[in-house]
């Protein structure tokens, strides 16, 4: 069986590296991009099973990462999980708005990402 993609869109490099650490020794394929730029154009080259999406972001937001995913109909069915320090209730509901499938805040457990994870694609 092939290995399940994800796409993780994390501007801190240190997080970044663990959480492709946490990911990939899960068995999951795992590429990390830095901006929302390459986010989208990593989605659009590879179409990820999965996009793990921090929502600040140099270029363009998370928010609008999401937005633009899931307004695409060859990118719309890709579960996107927001994990972002921004943990107000209007980011919660610009997240839903969007069409975030999943919203988790920082500092996160590991074990409820990988939990999320499984629940939106194993």
């Amino acid at each position: 069986m092939a290995k399940k993609k994800i796409l993780i869109v994390e501007d801190e490099e240190s997080l970044l590296k663990l959480e492709s650490i946490l990911l990939t020794s899960k068995g999951y394929d795992v590429q990390g991009v830095g901006d929302g730029r390459a986010a989208l154009d990593a989605i659009a080259r590879s179409k990820p099973d999965l996009v793990l999406l921090d929502i600040m972001l140099p270029e363009i937001d998370g928010f609008e990462v999401c937005r633009r995913i899931k307004a695409d109909d060859e990118t719309k069915h890709i579960p996107v999980i927001m994990l972002t320090a921004k943990k107000s209730r209007e980011d919660m509901a610009r997240g839903e708005q969007v069409g975030a499938d999943w919203y988790i805040t920082k500092p996160f457990k590991s074990a409820m990402v990988i939990e999320t994870i499984q629940r939106f694609i194993d």
